[in-house]
């Protein structure tokens, strides 16, 4: 695993140990970022899941001025501090040690907006998208921001999350990748 491109581009990336993880491969990751971006003009980015970071760490190499990281597995958490270590990014990176649920939450009650939202729950865990409608309803996606929702095939996601509207989806084996962006309502300009 590494970063694809921007400032850290080819810096190798710890995979976390065991099962509980699953890193999104190179391919995904480069396809991802391709149909978001792909590089950005600062802003926050949060990933809910974020095993060891490299979803995260990939959008500060590209530009993203900030990270929160929510993971509850201790040795997710250890490969996302090693990470962040590597990448010089200590100052700019916050590692969230909770279930997501909690730290969405605790995210609702601060009030500070995200410009970039990844989901990338356990696959058998289908309700965990919920929290992308949460966010939403709570303002903390901004009106330009995008949500990227990582999943299996055999899931299927609405076709909104709150204003925010599936805009892409593209498949890579199992895995399929569904993009959502602010609805653009007659009147308004998509910026």
């Amino acid at each position: 695993m590494r970063i694809i491109s921007g400032e850290r581009r080819g810096l190798q990336l710890k995979s976390a140990s065991g099962t509980g993880t699953r890193p999104t491969s190179d391919k995904v990751k480069e396809s991802l970022f391709n149909m978001i971006g792909p590089y950005f003009e600062g802003g926050r980015v949060l990933d809910l899941f974020a095993g060891s970071g490299g979803l995260a760490v990939e959008a500060l190499s590209r530009g993203m001025d900030h990270a929160v990281l929510i993971e509850k597995d201790r040795r997710a958490q250890a490969a996302i501090l090693e990470n962040v270590k590597k990448c010089r990014y200590d100052d700019r990176v916050e590692l969230i040690r909770a279930d997501a649920r909690q730290a969405v939450r605790r995210m609702i009650a601060k009030g500070e907006p995200f410009d970039l939202v990844f989901l990338d729950p356990p696959y058998a865990r289908d309700t965990y998208y919920k929290l992308a409608g949460e966010l939403a309803g709570a303002g903390l996606i901004a009106g330009s921001g995008t949500v990227v929702c990582e999943h299996d095939r055999s899931v299927t996601l609405p076709d909104s999350f709150g204003e925010f509207c599936k805009d892409k989806e593209s498949v890579y084996g199992s895995t399929v990748i569904s993009i959502y962006r602010h609805a653009v309502g007659e009147g308004e300009e998509n910026g």
